[in-house]
């Protein structure tokens, strides 16, 4: 399988902006992937959104943690943490599960196991607790989540349910939480720029194996 962001340059000088432009560009490849939810069947739609449900319930606050054991900017910490502290005060999770109880895709078993190789990568890589890196990943995921709740809104829709309160709410604060996150990685890289050499984007990478196993169900083209 091909990466979507091994055709992409890592800057021989660290700077946000261009690598903003490397993300954006990640994401969009990846949403350009997603299928129509009306010609998926109801077993495909469930199966995205309990896959999705069994990845981020449970290991998005340690990643957004992990990010922040791993950054030594007093400007990255305040940033994540606040994200943190949103995540947490507003039970996000709570939103989640939720989400998918009106939409009959509460995760088992045999969806958190078809994704343990690759959740499994991405949990030793943010435990590695490299600061640039771990921050490109998180503003690569906050990205993409602000892109894919519409596509996920839909699914749920055609699961006949009406709960829309965790597509809504990731909607429009990923949108910021995204640009603070570009914020902590100006901030990160000024104080604490990682070592030549280093693949910026290996977190990305992972992430989007992920995500890819995410919509496998649903036939996302695997050489694209």
């Amino acid at each position: 399988m091909t990466s979507i962001t091994s055709t992409l340059p890592t800057p021989g000088v660290l700077h946000g902006g261009a690598i903003q432009i490397q993300i954006d560009s990640a994401v969009d490849s990846l949403i350009a992937l997603l299928p129509d939810p009306k010609r998926l069947t109801a077993a495909e739609r469930r199966g995205i959104i309990a896959r999705y449900s069994a990845v981020l319930e449970g290991n998005f606050i340690y990643w957004m943690t992990g990010a922040l054991l791993s950054v030594k900017s007093e400007d990255a910490q305040a940033i994540i943490r606040e994200n943190l502290h949103e995540e947490v005060r507003d039970c996000h999770p709570g939103m989640l599960r939720r989400f998918c109880i009106s939409a009959h895709a509460v995760p088992t078993d045999s969806d958190a196991m078809a994704l343990y190789r690759e959740l499994s990568e991405v949990r030793r890589f943010v435990g590695r607790l490299s600061g640039v890196p771990t921050v490109v990943m998180m503003a690569f995921f906050e990205g993409f989540i602000q892109k894919f709740m519409g596509f996920l809104a839909q699914l749920a829709a055609e699961q006949g349910s009406t709960e829309q309160e965790y597509t809504d709410v990731h909607g429009v604060c990923d949108i910021a939480h995204t640009q603070e996150l570009f914020r902590a990685l100006e901030a990160e890289t000024a104080l604490n720029p990682p070592p030549a050499g280093t693949n910026l984007f290996e977190g990305v990478d992972l992430l989007t194996a992920l995500i890819r196993g995410i919509l496998t169900e649903a036939r996302v083209p695997q050489g694209a």
